[in-house]
């Protein structure tokens, strides 16, 4: 028993010291994992992004985005503990590229912004409509095509500043937060535009029709005047075709080509301007298939009186007649198959054979007679054939 007693009892300097030892351990162990949380909390920040100068252009426009609140880490790095690693490790190799200089500009993305990141905040399902009121994006059918949220809003954070070469070593020292909003201030380069919607609803061969995205059909006030499609648009179409292409080439169901910087006006008061030889509005309304919904249908001017007098008034401004018509035949995608020379044929007055080429024997006939008025019109041929 005393000898139990002794062995509990002798040994007080090691027992200390053990205690020491265990409390050091613990105090290291404390501070080790402290140092290290703040220092993960620390790279983790966006301020700390701004540390280095490359990535200067990025956190001032990022700071000047609508995404301002939204930290880094949270669209740049996936969920999970390995994504996580994986993203601390990476920023260990930057450290060394940096230190080296042997980093890649201007500074892209090694991947694309995940979904994940964007449904992390939004639910796509009830975004139908955005908020100007009048754009009509249904979410959740693209999403069910597997369009990504970035081919559309590839520019929401940063205003796609590594195409538009802004992130160059000489300009690190150039970017403040003035700098970052001059650059956000573009919208072009932050929110989907729609040539980017018209090209992917091409390839998809989805509509391209107003009503398709537009609650308003993005109808201007001058095209909702009475007299709009019969005495005024014909007039603006010819003051500046180059504003009504913007809109009108791609309800086209054909490719239209050289109508992209054509001002009619310009062309008739300079001769000698390159526009001159450009194709003019007529032109656009007989190729555009949009316009040809409403040019290729008969006028209610061209009544039963209108073929006496039509020459007439074709005299007066056949230009007009143009917007439908040709003079010839041509190869003019439009469809309207009445031409000048469908009743004032050529070449049976300026060419020889043309009687061998009739469908219908003319041996033994030397003028009209009763027989041709059963295809031609009387009075059109007797302006040249006199009784």
């Amino acid at each position: 028993m005393e000898q139990e007693y002794k062995d509990q009892t002798s040994p007080p300097r090691t027992r200390y010291k053990l205690y020491k030892y265990l409390t050091v351990a613990l105090l290291f162990i404390v501070v080790f994992f402290s140092v290290g949380l703040i220092g993960v909390e620390t790279t983790s920040s966006s301020q700390f992004c701004s540390s280095c100068h490359e990535m200067k252009p990025e956190y001032y426009t990022w700071k000047a985005s609508t995404h301002s609140e939204v930290d880094c880490v949270k669209c740049h790095i996936g969920s999970g503990t390995e994504e996580y690693a994986k993203a601390k490790a990476n920023g260990l190799l930057q450290v060394y590229r940096k230190a080296t200089q042997t980093y890649t500009a201007p500074i892209r993305m090694p991947k694309e912004i995940p979904d994940s990141a964007c449904e992390s905040c939004h639910d796509v399902s009830k975004r139908d409509v955005t908020a100007s009121g009048d754009i009509i994006i249904p979410h959740d059918k693209h999403k069910n095509k597997e369009i990504e949220c970035i081919q559309c809003h590839s520019g929401v954070a940063h205003g796609k500043i590594a195409d538009r070469k802004m992130t160059f070593q000489t300009d690190y020292e150039k970017w403040d937060s003035k700098t970052g909003k001059t650059a956000m201030a573009d919208l072009k380069f932050i929110r989907p535009d729609m040539d980017t919607c018209i090209e992917c609803h091409k390839a998809r061969k989805v509509t391209n029709e107003c009503s398709a995205c537009h609650k308003t059909g993005m109808i201007p006030k001058s095209h909702k005047e009475a007299n709009f499609k019969t005495k005024t648009h014909g007039k603006q179409a010819a003051e500046d075709l180059k504003k009504c292409n913007q809109c009108h080439n791609e309800m086209s169901k054909v490719p239209l080509e050289g109508y992209g910087d054509v001002s009619v006006v310009a062309s008739f008061l300079n001769k000698d301007n390159a526009l001159a030889k450009q194709k003019n509005h007529y032109n656009y309304a007989k190729e555009n298939t949009f316009c040809q919904d409403c040019h290729n249908k008969r006028p209610t001017s061209h009544d039963s009186n209108f073929y006496k007098n039509h020459g007439t008034i074709a005299n007066k401004g056949q230009e007009t007649c143009k917007a439908c018509h040709d003079t010839k035949k041509t190869n003019t995608p439009g469809g309207n198959q009445v031409v000048c020379s469908s009743c004032h044929p050529s070449s049976h007055s300026q060419k020889q054979g043309w009687k061998e080429r009739h469908p219908i024997s003319l041996d033994g006939v030397k003028g009209p007679s009763a027989k041709c008025y059963t295809c031609h019109s009387k009075p059109s041929c007797e302006k040249c054939h006199k009784q």
